[in-house]
């Protein structure tokens, strides 16, 4: 199903929590609301590791365009509270509420033509993801806050030429030590990537499967000895395969 702008608009002034993905920039030139974009109709998170909305969030808007990119490029993801921005005037849950500490990662899946493809299928390998830092005990939400909602980072020089569904996910883990209640939001970009690049994942993981609702990196309490949600200080590895190396 796809909705309007309008119609998107109009339901996110409804909702109350979460975030939701809604822009990319490519070297600091933002593309525009939901441009290039597979965007979920409204800010819930999916719960459900085995369901099909793990793949690029729950069914919404499908943007007919097509991103450019070229390999080395920085690429902007954008998320915030509901779609165009807060809620209200000094929404403190802007882009997403401060308590939902966790990851924020990048996958590709390579496609015939990112406007159209199912999303069933796909061969997924992860680029980048921004997880826990032990020195500062910030997680990747915590520096997407601190940027007004975008998070940033390189497309890998050695990616092959070609049409790609470019999937964001953030997991917040504020209420995983309950299995079943690790929130993931995901969105997909769909890019088009010149260049002259030959990488090929050797391995690829698939949505749903990827994921295991008790993987130690999704169940899990992030809480310390002091109450704080610093996981104690510990490394934290976040779920799924480890970024690609060129």
């Amino acid at each position: 199903m796809k909705f309007s702008v309008v119609s998107l608009l109009a339901y996110g002034a409804a909702v109350q929590a979460h975030c939701i993905f809604q822009k990319v920039s490519i070297n600091g030139k933002d593309s525009g609301s939901l441009t290039g974009l597979r965007t979920p109709n409204n800010n819930n998170p999916v719960q459900d590791v085995n369901s099909n909305n793990m793949i690029c969030g729950q069914s919404g808007y499908t943007s007919q365009s097509v991103l450019n990119v070229a390999p080395g490029d920085r690429i902007g993801s954008w998320w915030q509270h509901v779609i165009g921005g807060p809620q209200f005037s000094g929404d403190p849950d802007n882009p997403i509420a401060k308590s939902h500490k966790g990851p924020v990662m990048a996958y590709l899946a390579k496609v015939d033509n990112a406007a159209s493809t199912g999303i069933n299928g796909l061969k997924w390998f992860k680029i980048w993801e921004d997880s826990f830092d032990t020195g500062s005990r910030k997680w990747g939400v915590d520096n997407m806050i601190n940027n007004g909602g975008w998070t940033y980072f390189n497309l890998p020089q050695c990616i092959a030429p070609g049409q790609y569904l470019l999937r964001m996910e953030i997991l917040a883990l504020h209420s995983a030590k309950t299995q079943g209640q690790a929130q993931f939001y995901q969105g997909c970009a769909q890019i088009n990537v010149s260049g002259s690049g030959s990488f090929s994942p050797s391995s690829s993981v698939s949505f749903p499967g990827a994921y295991k609702a008790n993987d130690p990196s999704i169940l899990i309490n992030i809480y310390g000895p002091t109450g704080q949600p610093d996981n104690g200080g510990k490394a934290y590895t976040a779920p799924g395969p480890r970024p690609i190396t060129c």
